[in-house]
């Protein structure tokens, strides 16, 4: 039996690959398929799983920001075109309200600053000045999602930073959420940015004098930090952060894959059980720092394979089971938000939304990516409580599972199984309690693992204008006794929804007196 906690009923452990801080070892070997599972499904009985819901042990809800989308500090100013042109401003409604994260390596090594009193320093490949941030304001106010902004610190300039959070304050108000540091500041070192030895202390000091800074032009700026490569430097990096700082948001990175690893990538060693255990590890390194501190945590940049993604992984339908599996592992976790890495112009590499041509990126034209549809699916549970998910089977599933209340003691599950296709399916049975009635499936599908078109959400896809919406009827299966069974197929993906059914409103009869 496999008990997981509120870590989202996920299975074993291994360690991850190491380009970020969080590997500890590389991903095993090509893995064997369980003899229940192996072979065609074609002629095969399913494999029965049972998966138990515990009602009574509800966690933190999902805020209400949780979703969000991470890209470079180099691609502001052609998001910020994104305001009044194109379907970006539809895509992000269509989430509900989240938060856009400008930051990555480019924030370091290549953006600057630069307005009227700041020149254009000679290390900069590009800049962002006032009216970029102005556009960016725009399109916070009409998507309703809020700006994670990053200032370079690498390029020590406490006082051009000072200056790029004052207009990032005029333009956006309340719609700035905090500001970033620098990006990867644990990596400094090793990156010839910092002499070594490099700690958290020194780091610490610098930001308190960009802070002064920040604060002497804007007073109350929030902070978030310290923005690490990974769970590893955690320990240390966010225990500094958290006593020297207080920060708003306490944050860091996560890559399952390196895109230098040995063995290669490969969207078997994304999609196995090794992974996701290690991934439950990294979250609860992330997550009991900062509960023993009381801060938030906002896993701010990840996705599937560092370095922008490999082709052939990061941009096919196994990118969609991954982030479905992570978002909800997330969350069952208690983090208070996560933001998938993307670039508007890289449709090969990780991303959610691209342009898929040079015509369409000037016109603001996104395509949603195979991991859009993990958004899509998941958009519901936040407000959601995450229960503890236990999953019992004979077999090995390679099965994500992660159970969630809402008001009225409603309840949501999602389910997918990470299995390639020609698999057997799972025959579910899922322990839902008495009380429960008839449950709505929206299932992620696509023709396999390895496809980078044809994903469908509840049989639909997104829109031209980048809307999508769950269809009037929906798939429904009825519970009995409790247990509500259905199958599952390999390399696909559901979100079950329950809810119990309303009394039947109180009839008055008229009497007639005699």
């Amino acid at each position: 039996m496999l008990t997981v906690p509120a870590l989202a009923g996920l299975i074993l452990a291994l360690c991850i690959p190491a380009i970020e801080a969080d590997a500890e070892a590389s991903p095993s070997q090509s893995r064997l398929l369980p003899a229940a599972r192996a072979g065609d499904a074609a002629g095969q009985p399913a494999l029965p799983v049972t998966v138990a819901i515990n009602p009574f042990d509800p966690g933190r809800p999902v805020p209400q920001r949780f979703l969000g989308l991470s890209f470079e500090a180099a691609a502001l100013g052609q998001l910020a075109r994104y305001a009044d042109r194109g379907d970006l401003v539809e895509l992000l409604r269509s989430l509900g309200p989240g938060m856009l994260r400008f930051g990555g390596i480019t924030a370091d090594e290549n953006v600057a600053w630069t307005d009227a009193t700041t020149p254009r320093p000679a290390w900069a490949s590009s800049v962002i000045g006032p009216a970029q941030l102005r556009a960016i304001g725009v399109l916070a106010r009409r998507s309703g999602w809020r700006i994670l902004l990053t200032v370079g610190l690498a390029h020590y300039e406490p006082a051009a930073a000072a200056r790029e959070v004052a207009a990032a304050h005029r333009a956006l108000g309340p719609y700035l959420a905090a500001v970033e540091i620098g990006n990867e500041p644990n990596a400094y070192g090793s990156h010839g940015f910092r002499e070594l030895p490099w700690i958290a202390q020194g780091y610490e000091e610098e930001v308190s004098a960009y802070r002064e800074a920040i604060g002497a032009l804007t007073p109350g700026v929030p902070i978030a930090g310290p923005d690490v490569s990974g769970s590893g430097a955690f320990g240390e990096w966010g225990d500094e952060e958290a006593l020297a700082q207080t920060p708003a948001l306490l944050t860091g990175h996560h890559y399952p894959l390196g895109c230098a690893q040995t063995p290669a990538p490969s969207i078997e060693a994304l999609l196995s059980s090794a992974t996701r255990g290690s991934e439950a590890r990294s979250l609860a390194t992330y997550t009991s720092v900062a509960r023993s501190n009381g801060i938030p945590l906002g896993i701010d940049e990840t996705n599937t394979v560092s370095c922008g993604g490999v082709a052939g992984i990061s941009d096919t339908f196994a990118s969609a089971l991954w982030a479905t599996g992570y978002v909800t592992q997330a969350m069952a976790a208690g983090a208070a938000s996560i933001n998938l890495e993307g670039n508007p112009a890289n449709c090969v590499g990780y991303t959610p939304l691209c342009a898929p041509n040079p015509a369409a990126l000037a016109e603001g034209t996104l395509r949603a990516q195979p991991e859009w549809y993990a958004l899509l699916l998941t958009k519901s549970l936040v407000g959601y409580r995450p229960l503890p998910t236990t999953i019992t089977s004979e077999g090995s599933p390679d099965l994500v599972a992660a159970s969630f209340s809402g008001p009225d003691h409603s309840l949501k599950v999602v389910l997918a199984d990470d299995e390639p296709n020609g698999t057997s399916p799972l025959a579910l049975h899922l322990e839902v309690g008495a009380g429960m009635s008839t449950a709505s499936i929206l299932r992620l599908t696509a023709p396999s693992q390895s496809a980078t078109g044809g994903v469908r959400l509840a049989g639909r896809a997104v829109a031209a204008n980048g809307s999508w919406r769950a269809p009037i009827q929906t798939e429904s299966v009825a519970a009995r006794s409790g247990i509500l069974a259905l199958e599952l197929a390999p390399g696909s993906a559901a979100l079950v929804t329950m809810s119990r059914p309303k009394p039947a409103p109180h009839q008055h009869r008229s009497v007639t007196r005699r």
